[in-house]
């Protein structure tokens, strides 16, 4: 009888140590599984951008990034002032002699009289001089028109707009008078040599003519 007693606790033993195993067995596939759904998270990379070989631009790493200068390199992003065109070579402002044709002031003339032109009415010709004004001298009125070369026709309209100054009117700024009140005076006062600035038409004609005021 002792012996029956002593069989089943050593079976009741045995099984104990049967199932101890096999839940240790179960415990460790558990931790297996369980280990194996954690590696199996997908793990994911920050991508890397590659600097070209050579590009300075790229800060090192670690580096403070520094600003970028404005365009154009001025204080405050103010684009710096363009250079100064060269200015042109001045010409010159008076003559000291008879000047060239080249040197002749391109609109202005001194007038010395008028002929009628044969078989015209709507033009007459003036008789005028070119020439340029000249320096003057220091204890004169003014500057006088230098005049060179001979004596030349131009044909003016009779429909010419003329303004006048002293003395063809009794002003120092300019009026407007008629051409036969210019022609009047010529006729008074021939060889005057008053000096004008004239503009001429489409016909190559004197259309307008400007009397230059002189002290």
């Amino acid at each position: 009888m002792n012996a029956q007693r002593r069989r089943r606790s050593v079976a009741v033993a045995l099984a104990a140590v049967a199932l101890s195993a096999v839940l240790t067995g179960c415990k460790g596939d558990e931790a297996k599984a369980v280990g194996g759904s954690e590696s199996a998270t997908p793990v994911t990379a920050t991508p890397v951008t590659a600097t070209p070989a050579g590009d300075s631009s790229a800060p090192a790493e670690g580096a403070e990034p520094t600003a970028s200068a404005p365009a154009g390199g001025g204080k405050g992003g103010a684009s710096a002032p363009p250079s100064e065109a060269p200015s042109a070579k001045p010409a010159a402002d008076c003559v000291t002699a008879p000047p060239n044709p080249e040197d002749y002031d391109p609109d202005e003339f001194a007038l010395y009289g008028y002929e009628e032109i044969e078989g015209v009415t709507d033009k007459v010709n003036l008789i005028v001089q070119h020439g340029a004004w000249g320096c003057g001298e220091p204890d004169t009125d003014g500057a006088p028109f230098v005049v060179s070369g001979e004596e030349s026709r131009w044909a003016m309209d009779q429909g010419a707009y003329i303004t006048a100054t002293n003395p063809i009117v009794e002003s120092t700024e300019n009026q407007r008078i008629g051409v036969q009140e210019l022609l009047d005076w010529l006729d008074a006062h021939p060889d005057s040599g008053l000096v004008f600035k004239y503009e001429t038409g489409d016909d190559g004609a004197i259309h307008r003519l400007d009397e230059v005021f002189t002290p």
